[in-house]
């Protein structure tokens, strides 16, 4: 028997035990890092054997690949709704903020340093395509009286990482302009760097994104 979503009862089994094993993974980087993410302690937390948890997840690579599509899922979805909602560059930044404020592992597990001897599948890089593409959209057609630059020209035959979307080398420099400058000061905020300077990273994220170039 399946329920009206399709899935039969052990395959919603199997989701909620995949979801538990999944939760108990980002409380372990939450207190020791994903570097430490252990299988073997997960399962002893859920009362289960390891060989038993390797059913869920075939091993920890597989395990982080699952939290790492998630995270991209959920800023793609969220960046996404906020600009289908009219949301413009100043108000997608501050989507992703908050988007990153409310769970700063989530968010370092995406945008900081690469987990040691772990390499993401080309499915987790198509979702993060996703939400380049909403800033690229944000960003519109530069100015047609706009001079190109090096980096312009550059842009041209370098832009995997966009998905390759088709948008003018100008509009592509602008979105990483915008992108370079808001995950430099979140990355700065969200490892505590600003904590002992007294003053509100909200404000000086407006303040990069008014001094982008009009490219």
């Amino acid at each position: 028997m399946t329920d009206p979503g399709g899935q039969s009862p052990r395959e919603r089994y199997r989701a909620q035990v995949r979801m538990e094993i999944k939760q108990h993974a980002w409380e372990q980087i939450a207190a020791e890092g994903v570097s430490a993410l252990s299988l073997n302690a997960i399962a002893k937390r859920m009362g289960m054997s390891g060989p038993a948890l390797y059913r869920y997840f075939a091993g920890r690579d597989e395990l982080i690949t699952a939290l790492i599509r998630d995270a991209y899922r959920s800023l793609a979805d969220t960046v996404r709704a906020a600009f289908d909602s009219g949301a413009d560059l100043a108000g997608l930044a501050r989507v992703i903020r908050e988007w990153a404020r409310s769970d700063p592992h989530r968010y370092f597990l995406i945008y900081g340093t690469p987990v040691p001897g772990y390499h993401a599948p080309d499915d987790t890089t198509a979702i993060s395509f996703e939400v380049m593409a909403v800033l690229l959209e944000a960003c519109g057609a530069p100015p047609m009286d706009e001079p190109a630059t090096p980096f312009d020209a550059h842009l041209e035959n370098h832009r995997e990482w966009t998905g390759r979307h088709p948008a003018a080398a100008a509009t592509v420099h602008r979105a990483l302009s915008f992108w370079t400058r808001l995950h430099g000061v979140l990355s700065l905020e969200l490892a505590g760097h600003f904590a002992g300077m007294k003053f509100d990273p909200g404000l000086l994220i407006a303040d990069e994104l008014n001094a982008l170039p009009a490219r």
